[in-house]
């Protein structure tokens, strides 16, 4: 699938904010960028409605066509893609403790079985925690592909559509029943508790956190089975975009209170439906986000899952070695932590990530060289092309 710029610009929106989020390991922004940092923990959404619709269109496209999918094929792109950067960094971690931003790690086993996100111990193991949201993104990948499989066999409107709309209720309601009684019991009680209950039992599980992933896959799916409504879409671009605009600065506004009862049952499908709609338009070459051109931006978005996954120690590094000459020169600060993370990203990214995707590429076209068997469950399913 070829890359669209406007694509690429979210993806590169998406980890710098998440990055300017992260910025607490060092102390913050300052007030001037409370708000940059105090939101982009909503990059992580953005992401995850960009992995919904670019898998999504992966799988659904050629099922749409009634071509065969091979999971073998799309689960082995997916492991040259996610597992060598990952297990690097594991290594780093594990291996040399000061590498960490946060001195206490959940057990080795938990990263490599993408489980953090159920079992994490915040309040003692912040090392790494951020790779929860890597583990939703493998839930996805494992089942999504087998969900597809099942909707597509006998396609059905009112099949995908209840699907979706009972994930979405199945996680407002078990938001609601977290926070009503796990959170809300001990709000008024200066222990932390409630703030860990929030990260533990609604921000980081898969089962509370996939309105993004299926508000992409719904863009997916109108892309695949109604490509007449795509095509207005496409032309409106512009509409969608403000729209979108419109509906995330709502989320935003909904999460002044970010723990509040009804930003934790109604917000999330509220932002991913904002959000949806500015992926929707950024598709579009005829739209304004499609357009812009912004230096740098698709180098970052190719980067992107390098700088995700290094960033925090990175921050942490500058900060043990700097930290103290920092004082009163916070554009200095700023530009030493930025170059350091862009280097760090990009020292992961030409060191292991590229070299693995082109072995990866190598195998896929000697692969294709040879004569292709019947796929052993039937011609409805389709092969796994690339997408990111």
């Amino acid at each position: 699938m070829r890359r669209l710029p406007g694509l690429d610009l979210l993806r590169a929106i998406a980890i710098v904010w998440v990055m300017l989020f992260h910025s607490y390991i060092v102390g913050g922004l300052g007030e001037r960028f409370a708000m940059l940092e105090h939101y982009g923990w909503m990059g992580v959404d953005l992401f995850f409605v960009l992995s919904g619709y670019l898998i999504g269109s992966q799988l659904l496209m050629p099922l749409s066509r009634g071509e065969p999918l091979s999971f073998t094929d799309f689960y082995l792109r997916r492991a040259f893609r996610v597992l060598p950067v990952l297990w690097v960094m594991l290594a780093l971690y594990f291996a040399w403790p000061a590498f960490r931003e946060a001195p206490g790690i959940q057990p080795l086993w938990q990263f490599l079985t993408f489980t953090l996100n159920f079992l994490i111990d915040y309040q003692h193991n912040k090392a790494f925690s951020h790779l929860w949201s890597l583990c939703v993104e493998e839930h996805f990948y494992v089942l999504f592909p087998w969900l597809a499989w099942w909707l597509t066999r006998r396609p059905s409107a009112t099949k995908f559509i209840a699907v979706c709309a009972g994930l979405v209720v199945a996680g407002m309601a078990i938001r609601g029943y977290v926070w009503l009684y796990e959170m809300a019991p001990v709000r008024e009680l200066d222990d932390g508790r409630f703030g860990l209950r929030f990260i533990e039992g609604i921000y980081y599980p898969t089962y509370a956190r996939l309105d993004g992933l299926l508000a992409g896959v719904l863009l997916a799916t109108i892309k695949a089975y109604r490509p007449s409504i795509w095509t207005r879409l496409q032309t409106s671009a512009n509409g969608l975009m403000l729209a979108g605009l419109t509906v995330v600065g709502a989320a935003i506004w909904l999460f002044q209170d970010r723990t509040g009862f009804w930003p934790c049952v109604i917000g999330y499908p509220l932002l991913s439906a904002g959000l949806a709609l500015l992926v929707a338009a950024a598709t579009s070459a005829s739209g304004l986000l499609g357009k812009i051109r912004v230096p740098g931006a698709s180098w970052i978005a190719l980067v992107s899952y390098s700088l995700y996954l290094s960033h925090k120690a990175v921050f942490h590094l500058v900060e043990s070695a700097f930290g103290a000459s920092f004082e009163g020169h916070g554009a200095l600060a700023f530009a030493t932590y930025a170059i350091a993370t862009i280097l760090g990203g990009a020292l992961l990214y030409y060191g292991v990530e590229r070299p693995f995707l082109r072995l990866r590429e190598r195998l896929g076209a000697s692969k294709a060289k040879r004569p292709r068997e019947p796929s052993p469950l039937g011609s409805r399913l389709s092969p796994a092309g690339e997408t990111e």
